[in-house]
Formats: structure tokens, C-alpha cells, sequence
């Protein structure tokens, strides 16, 4: 079982100006919780409970978050916004965080390879917390289904879905080997492709499980596309050395990376998910 978790956290999220200016983009709530927690429990569903965090300046929120705050939560004992805190709380006391930093804006890829001391030898998912996934049914989240494809192939897995053709720019882009319904063998990936060089219509989206020799494959790629070392680069090389699945995963995703689809998911959230008091 994979018990590893690893969150780049580090980029500016620019689009979100002036929000982000102080406040990391992956701490903008979703009604009443952060776009990151939700991240965290969706890997707490899929079995793990050791959670890397690759940040950057000015990010310290984060940390802040997955801490106990002994000040507001003295305030509030014993009134009813105590019951408030009790998801986080969860989280805090059945998991572990760690926190490393990215000192340089070089990609996603790069992000990955400084989350290294953090997984270890080990195979870890990457979730980025600006993707909200939902799973088809309640306990099925996207990571837990990856987990389980994980443990019969024991390979790196991708998550896909279908975008339109004049999207592909947007994603890294794969084309491969129809192994049974929804799940392929990457025959080939290209990062951000126009329409009329995409191989298909089947882009990634940010939900990775990796096997720990990634780590040795980005230190040996070169900077790809905007100059920054791209994972799709990595993962095409470990595609020609072994296998590299990707998986159009069973549920639905909200691009909070942008402000419509941000607006999207608390609206999905407000009416899908959020208990009011």
C-alpha cells in the first residue's frame, strides 16, 4: 500500500491576484475548508498518512494549517464552533507533515525531484491541490483507485480525462495502448501541445502515482518546454524503459487553478458537500 503523499505547493497562483498576493492559492476555501485539505483527505481515503509538502516563500500558511492552534482553539472550547475543528484535528492526529522548499521556479518536475528526502525509496502519489477531484460514489476518490490499479500493475500511473481539442494546450497530452476500458499504456506524452499536434484528447490532470527510480530519470532530464523540467518528459523516458499507465479516473474534476472552475467547485461543494450548522 502506498503511504507517501507528495503536494507542490510552491507557484505563485498569479491568477488569483490580488487574493494571493499573502495568502497561498491552495488556501482559498471552498465554502469552509481549504482547497488543500480537501486534497489531504482525499489521499487519507486512499490509505496514506505520510504527507510531504513542497512549498516556497510565503507559504507558511499551510504549515500553520496542518498544526494545532492552541490560541483560537482555547477561545472556542467548549462552544459549539468547537465541533468546527474536528476534521482537521483528524487529520493533524492520525498523520505525519513535512515541509521542504523549492527555492527555484523550475517546474513541476523539479518540484517533484526536491520532494525527495521527503518520500524517500519509496513508490508516492503527487496531488495538486488545485485539482479538486470526486469520485464516483463516497469513498471511491481518485487517488484510492489509482492506489488499487497500483497494486496490480506496480507501475507509475497518470491520471487522464477527456478535454476538447481546442484545450490541449493547457495539458500535458498522452497517447497509448487501450489495455482495457478507461486504463492505457503510454506510447507517447507531450506537454502543452496545440490542437493540431495533440497524439489524442486524453489530457493529465494532477493526480500521479510514481515509482521512487522517477527521482533518478528528472535529475537526468533536461529543461523541456518555458525552460522548466517537465514530469511528462521524465515519465515518457520511464515509458520507453518499462510501463506508464494512464487511467481516466471515475468521477468528475474542478480546474480551481482557474477562476471559473474555482467558482465551479464551491458551488459543487456548497450544494454537494457542506454541512451547515
Amino acid at each position: 500500500m502506498i503511504k507517501n503523499c507528495l503536494f507542490p505547493v510552491a507557484g505563485y497562483g498569479t491568477r488569483f491576484l490580488p487574493a494571493t498576493k499573502a495568502m497561498p492559492k491552495e488556501m482559498l476555501p471552498l465554502v469552509n475548508k481549504p482547497l488543500v485539505q480537501y486534497g489531504v483527505e482525499e489521499a487519507q481515503e486512499a490509505g496514506m498518512d505520510n504527507f510531504g509538502f513542497v512549498t516556497g516563500r510565503g507559504k507558511r500558511a499551510i504549515a500553520d494549517h496542518f498544526d494545532i492552534s492552541y490560541e483560537l482553539e482555547h477561545q472556542i472550547q467548549g462552544s459549539g464552533k468547537e465541533a468546527m475543528l474536528s476534521d482537521i484535528r483528524g487529520l493533524i492526529e492520525n498523520n505525519t507533515f513535512s515541509f521542504t522548499r523549492q527555492h527555484h521556479m523550475k517546474g513541476l518536475g523539479h518540484a517533484i525531484l526536491s520532494g525527495k528526502p521527503l518520500v524517500g525509496d519509496n513508490p508516492f502519489a503527487v496531488l495538486l491541490a488545485d485539482d479538486l477531484c470526486v469520485g464516483d460514489a463516497p469513498g471511491n476518490g481518485v487517488l484510492k483507485q489509482m492506489s488499487e490499479l497500483y497494486n496490480q500493475f506496480r507501475c507509475s500511473i497518470v491520471a487522464i480525462q477527456e478535454v476538447p481539442a481546442d484545450q490541449t494546450h493547457k495539458y500535458g497530452v498522452i497517447a497509448g495502448e487501450s489495455m482495457k476500458d478507461g486504463l492505457y499504456r503510454i506510447t507517447d506524452m507531450v506537454e502543452k501541445p496545440a490542437p493540431e499536434d495533440a497524439p489524442s484528447n486524453l489530457a493529465i490532470i494532477g493526480r500521479y502515482i510514481l515509482t521512487p527510480d522517477i527521482f533518478d530519470i528528472i535529475e537526468q532530464t533536461p529543461p523541456g518546454k518555458n525552460g522548466e523540467v517537465q514530469i511528462t518528459d521524465a515519465l515518457m523516458t520511464q515509458a520507453k524503459k518499462g510501463c506508464v499507465l494512464a487511467y481516466k479516473f471515475k468521477g468528475q474534476r474542478f480546474d480551481c487553478g482557474s477562476v471559473d472552475g474555482f467558482v465551479k467547485a464551491t458551488n459543487y461543494v456548497y450544494e454537494n458537500v457542506y454541512t451547515p450548522d
